[in-house]
């Protein structure tokens, strides 16, 4: 069984977040670049484009993590401390946040993108040109640099693909070179 049928059984066909059973989509949860059912959701279009935040965020929308945010499915209860942390500053996300339980492990990977940050205090990676990298994008290498611990040169205009943030770090991201995974310094980076 694909990983998109077991979503789609474990949520009997509806938004694990909203509800909806229209138009639904498997969404993986960074910083994970691997789909499974650990680190996915199924969501309705209205929920994706507002944690992709490809439109503004419609806060009596999601009153509905109310109820999700009690999911037996980690993968939910992630995304849903996730949009309450966003909303936070709304009143009523901040009550649920009070009342809401994540175990140690759970927590650790729902603070992983930074959502609890105030924004004054969130990290943000830049590249070379001061354009903002977000978990997932693609950079291309614009100078040759030394892979540490090997005899691997990565050369100017490499292309890496998917990166991973250091959420410590804004000047580090994660990504693969060849099949060597590496840390690389933003300020080597273009994004593309």
């Amino acid at each position: 069984m694909s990983v998109l049928q077991t979503l789609q059984e474990r949520s009997n066909n509806t938004c694990e977040l909203c509800s909806s059973p229209q138009d639904l989509k498997q969404y993986t949860i960074p910083p994970s670049l691997n789909e499974n059912v650990a680190n996915d959701i199924l969501v309705c279009s209205t929920c994706l484009e507002q944690i992709e935040e490809k439109v503004d965020m419609d806060v009596n929308h999601w009153r509905c993590l109310n109820d999700s945010m009690w999911n037996e499915h980690v993968p939910v209860q992630i995304m849903s401390w996730r949009m309450l942390q966003r909303l936070r500053n709304h009143g009523w996300p901040q009550d649920l946040l009070d009342m809401m339980y994540l175990d140690d492990e759970a927590l650790a990977l729902a603070r992983a993108t930074g959502e609890h940050e105030d924004e004054a205090n969130k990290i943000i990676h830049r590249d070379v040109n001061g354009v903002i990298l977000e978990s997932g994008d693609n950079v291309v290498l614009i100078k040759d640099l030394k892979i540490k611990g090997s005899s691997q040169i990565a050369k100017q205009g490499t292309a890496v693909r998917n990166i991973r943030l250091d959420h410590e770090n804004d000047k580090y991201i994660e990504g693969k070179v060849g099949p060597t995974l590496t840390v690389i310094i933003t300020d080597y980076v273009k994004k593309i």
